[in-house]
């Protein structure tokens, strides 16, 4: 149960930072934020309680509580992704400041007119 607010709990802090912040370093540290979020709720969905791997072996045939390896699979797809999202914002991010000496996200779009 702690994960699951947790999880929420993290999501929230990043939609704040997200939706609030106007440079652009605090609003993709906010996304990072969601992003850790997200993962580790789909972990907390696929947690059984007292489960085991999901391997078996001839003496292992009877039915138990086994962990779903999916979710993890998911996660661990998802923070590669994450990694580089947040990589190529941030290189995104440099060359924007070399070009406009600004981070301001309301600065940025007044200079598009």
């Amino acid at each position: 149960m702690i994960f699951y607010i947790s999880g929420i709990l993290l999501i929230l802090i990043g939609m704040y930072a997200v939706l609030t912040k106007k440079n652009i370093i605090k609003i993709i540290i906010g996304l990072s934020i969601v992003d850790s979020g997200i993962n580790l709720l789909l972990i907390a969905i696929g947690y059984v309680n007292d489960g085991t791997a999901p391997i078996f072996s001839n003496e292992t045939l009877k039915a138990v509580d086994m962990v779903d390896p999916v979710p993890q699979a998911l996660v661990l797809t998802a923070i590669v992704i994450g990694l580089g999202v947040t990589a190529v914002a941030l290189a995104l991010v440099i060359r924007l400041y070399d070009h406009h000496k600004t981070l301001n996200i309301n600065k940025i779009r007044k200079l598009k007119w």
